[in-house]
């Protein structure tokens, strides 16, 4: 009776998940395209390719400083309205409230939305600088200020994700550890350092493992305000797109996707490994 019951759910994951997988897999050895026609095996000639292409390297550049810069910001400015919204006030409630909307709207619809509001010729920004006498930068058409446009879209939308995370670190820090240094007169500086930071390590790790992984992927907005063959804001996800998608080369397309995998799976096994590391030095 019990395989019965669990059954349902393994068919489920099977079809949806391991197949997929292994599928993609088996077309990255193969030349298999999207218009038809039989494939063969081709071995490694995909991946050859794809290590071989000026355009993966250029994607993986731009992929690893969004991620690094995306990151960076989204926690140093999620950390710190944490600590600013950790105390209770008057209207908490609604400033959460409001600060947490943009994380949970879809990122190809505010990626539109951005698209009409940084446009150069109409867009609010700039109709907004034009106002006060400032310049008016062209915002989606500049190769220097592409890459920045989608990196503040990416920071307004998952700052509050970062937010929340870390509220939820620092409301369950125990308050007797801060009466206790309170007594014995510690610094604010000291608290924050031997205190508050430490006790946040683990989940704001957790937080930065989550947000790096969908960064590696990140498609959306990419789509969304440049187009995926931009070469200014071509990320990993958009070149595979481009590739499989509007080149037809479905076997090309799906080394890439494996790649992507295995970067992913390489970040995130370091990440838990790191946390595991800073949960054996507690205990």
């Amino acid at each position: 009776m019990k395989y019965g019951f669990v059954a349902p759910a393994l068919i489920f994951l099977i079809a949806l998940n391991i197949f997929p997988l292994f599928y993609d897999i088996a077309l990255s050895f193969q030349n298999a395209e999207l218009s038809g026609g039989e494939s063969a095996w081709v071995g490694g000639k995909n991946y050859g390719t794809v290590f071989g292409e000026r355009k993966f390297a250029d994607a993986i550049r731009t992929t690893a400083l969004f991620v690094a810069l995306a990151v960076s910001i989204e926690l140093a400015l999620g950390f710190i309205l944490a600590l600013a919204l950790k105390a209770p006030f008057a209207g908490k409630t609604a400033v959460l409230t409001v600060l947490l909307v943009p994380m949970m709207l879809s990122p190809a619809v505010m990626g539109l939305f951005w698209n009409l509001i940084l446009n150069g010729q109409y867009g609010i920004l700039n109709q907004g600088l034009a106002s006060v006498g400032l310049p008016q930068p062209q915002w989606l058409t500049d190769n220097d200020l592409k890459f920045f446009s989608i990196l503040m879209i990416d920071v307004w939308m998952w700052t509050p994700f970062m937010m929340l995370i870390a509220l939820a670190g620092l409301n369950a820090i125990p308050k007797y550890i801060y009466e206790a240094a309170e007594i014995d007169r510690a610094s604010r500086w000291t608290v924050f350092r031997r205190i508050t930071l430490p006790m946040c390590a683990p989940i704001l790790v957790l937080a930065v493992l989550f947000r790096s992984t969908d960064a590696l992927k990140q498609f959306d907005l990419v789509m969304a305000v440049t187009g995926s063959n931009d070469a200014a804001t071509q990320t990993l996800s958009a070149l595979l797109y481009q590739v499989a998608f509007r080149g037809y080369k479905v076997g090309l397309g799906s080394a890439y996707a494996c790649v992507i995998l295995v970067s992913i799976i390489a970040l995130a096994t370091v990440f838990t490994r790191y946390i595991d590391r800073i949960q054996r030095s507690k205990a």
